[in-house]
């Protein structure tokens, strides 16, 4: 019989990264894949980002709502007890050989939460990553102890995993899928986003996606504002803006994107590009400002500079082409200016990619096999692997 696996998606830009490895699990006889669609896919203020996976050509098992109006921290605590319950009662209906899911979101905790009590075994893509800024970093090594398979993008990541106590033989590198969808997927020159996005671009422009700070007082809001005021010096630039996450104060943040881009003419803001259209972007721009990872992973892919803002990101692994700063108005423009300069553009061309050769999802179907080859069913019971230490 197929295995059946479930692979959890929330957001735009996890679908983005799991669209590869999903249509590949489809297409391999060897699974019956069930795709679980939650949190802001589901929401219209968000995008209504589900009808991208249904656009792929993907169909949906189930949608599950989780997300209640509010973005304060209460309104994500009962997020995630929504989550908790309805996958709860999913699961307990549907069992699965193996729950898939990628990276650090809280609705990812809370249906790892209800797949371990239904004792369903979970592979975590993206874990042994660290970032200091945001309670991402504390949700993403609590999946890791919560589940049984790891696929890391780096070797200093899977030996950070085992250093948590996971065994070796279930922790492997595979490599980035955000590396291997900028190298297969089919891109957009900039008179096509032009078209696409009804907007003029100047000869200088940059993607920006800021995301909530979670564990700033303020979400770092604050830090917003000051990117704001850098943007307001750059005339001589376009920005496209793409719009936050459903986290603790990303509603705020978007409200300040639209109001933004309404006072000027320079400035885009969209809710999702997409996975076709953002790459795109990233690749034909000559910045990325922000704080996301997709600075840091797919960037570097195209040899495009990030100035990489605040500590949102700090502890991550950071190619070369990755320009770090505070989240002040003046240093902000520094650095952009530093990196649209024509002496690092030439320096970036030739930085490479620490994140993997763009063959991940083959990387992680070949192992699954292997190990349901072996084993048949992967086993719930875990075993602590202690670090030999010098007495």
């Amino acid at each position: 019989m197929k295995k059946k696996i479930g692979i959890l998606t929330a957001t735009r830009a996890e679908f983005g990264l799991l669209r590869p490895l999903i249509i590949r699990m489809i297409e391999d006889n060897y699974f019956k894949i069930k795709v679980l669609v939650t949190g802001a896919h589901l929401c219209p203020e968000f995008g209504n980002t589900y009808k991208e996976i249904e656009a792929a050509g993907i169909n949906i098992d189930k949608k599950i709502e989780c997300v209640t109006k509010g973005d304060e921290p209460f309104d994500i605590s009962k997020n995630m007890a929504l989550a908790i319950e309805r996958f709860g009662e999913y699961f307990k209906y549907n069992k699965l050989d193996l729950l898939i899911v990628l990276g650090d979101r809280y609705e990812t905790l809370a249906v790892c939460i209800a797949a371990m009590n239904e004792e369903i075994p979970i592979a975590h893509i993206h874990g042994g990553e660290s970032t200091q800024g945001a309670i991402d970093e504390a949700i993403r090594h609590s999946i890791t102890k919560m589940s049984h398979i790891h696929f890391a993008t780096t070797e200093k990541y899977r030996n950070r995993i085992i250093q948590l106590g996971e065994q070796p033989c279930y922790v492997f590198n595979v490599g980035a899928l955000g590396v291997e969808n900028a190298k297969n997927i089919n891109l957009m020159k900039k008179v096509e986003l032009e078209e696409n996005l009804g907007i003029k671009l100047k000869s200088k422009f940059a993607v920006v996606t800021f995301h909530p700070v979670t564990l700033e007082e303020d979400c770092g809001i604050n830090q917003f504002e000051e990117l704001l005021g850098a943007l307001q010096e750059l005339k001589n630039m376009s920005f496209i803006i793409t719009k936050s996450n459903a986290d603790a104060g990303g509603r705020k943040i978007n409200k300040y994107i639209d109001d933004f881009a309404q006072k000027n003419n320079n400035v885009v803001a969209v809710t999702s590009l997409g996975t076709e259209r953002y790459l795109s972007a990233i690749n034909e721009c000559d910045v990325v400002i922000g704080n996301s990872s997709s600075g840091i992973i797919e960037a570097p892919v195209f040899h495009t500079p990030t100035v990489n803002i605040g500590n949102r990101q700090r502890g991550r692994l950071m190619p070369k082409t990755v320009l770090s700063c505070q989240p002040y108005k003046e240093e902000i423009v520094a650095t952009i200016k530093k990196a649209i300069s024509d002496e690092f553009q030439n320096e970036c061309k030739y930085i490479d990619n620490p994140f993997g050769e763009g063959n991940t999802s083959e990387n992680i179907i070949r192992i699954l096999k292997d190990i349901f080859n072996k084993q048949g069913q992967i086993n719930i019971d875990k075993v602590f692997y202690d670090l030999k230490t010098k007495s």
